[in-house]
């Protein structure tokens, strides 16, 4: 019998890494939803408390036995940093999303990856040539046309999720650092543990009991985060980079759905332009990064 031609199973490798990234992008537009419901009743450091808890003990029952192999860490240091810096990125995330609506929260978030390009010169000593500095001033001129903030009133609003794209690109800086001593599981384990330690110092200054749906949403949001990181793993271990990265940005279609069945918000037309150019900036970094690569 014939072995299946290697073009075949690079086709089936790269449909299955769509599909694991069409997977993670929908469970994160998930999260942000439950996030956005949640802070409505309950404070923000509330629910980073439960997301990052019920994470801590999903993965407990996932590894069980492995737990203590997966959290042996060549760089407990970089581990502890990282992790702390991710608590700091999840309050802003989940401040952002009680504020302003789900697609232009998604949209911004998009800024991040434009802005690692930014910021690897000088924290990673990466060269960036003028194509990508262009390419990234297009993405903050996109991120200003949907926030168009008011120059002569300050509003949380506008700033809060700009802040939050930049400290959320300063933790991709510092995954990617990690990234040279550890593996991938043992990062996913550190993350909402020293979170979960992080947030339980400071909710019971916040704490607001909550009733069962509250509880159930709380521990849907830990299993649908995790699911979301999880997805997100298998889909760049079945299909290169450059194949399965681009789907990552269907995550506005879902937020524009989701926004407008659980919420009422549809994004107006300047939203919509501000996140095409943001995409676009995206895109033309991740294709240059190709080329070079």
């Amino acid at each position: 019998m014939n072995a299946p031609p290697a073009s075949s199973n690079r086709l089936s490798d790269s449909r299955r890494g769509i599909l694991w990234i069409l997977l993670s992008t929908a469970l994160l537009a998930l999260v942000n939803v439950s996030v956005k419901v949640l802070t409505e009743d309950y404070p923000v450091v509330e629910v980073a408390w439960a997301r990052m808890t019920f994470n801590v003990l999903f993965l407990i029952v996932l590894f069980r036995r492995r737990l203590g192999a997966v959290l042996s860490s060549a760089g407990p240091g970089r581990q502890l940093m990282r992790s702390l810096l991710m608590g700091v990125v999840t309050i802003f995330i989940f401040a952002s999303l009680h504020l302003v609506p789900l697609a232009n929260f998604t949209a911004i978030m998009f800024l991040a990856p434009i802005i690692v390009t930014a910021l690897s010169m000088p924290l990673l000593g990466e060269r960036v040539g003028p194509h990508r500095w262009a390419a990234v001033l297009i993405g903050f001129a996109g991120a200003l046309i949907i926030v168009r903030p008011d120059v002569t009133v300050f509003q949380p609003a506008a700033v809060v999720p700009l802040v939050t794209a930049t400290l959320l690109a300063l933790y991709y800086i510092s995954t990617r650092w990690i990234s040279r001593v550890d593996d991938a599981m043992t990062t996913l384990v550190y993350t909402p543990l020293v979170g979960a330690g992080m947030f339980s110092l400071a909710v019971p200054f916040f704490w607001v009991a909550p009733d069962l749906n509250g509880w159930l949403l709380m521990a849907a949001t830990g299993l649908l985060g995790l699911g979301a990181h999880f997805a997100l793993i298998k889909a760049f271990e079945a299909a290169p980079a450059a194949t399965v990265t681009p789907f990552n940005y269907l995550g506005l279609i879902w937020a524009i759905v989701l926004g407008f069945t659980v919420f009422s918000h549809l994004p107006d037309g300047w939203t919509l332009l501000g996140a095409a150019i943001i995409v676009a900036g995206g895109l033309y970094i991740f294709h240059r990064e190709q080329r070079s690569g």
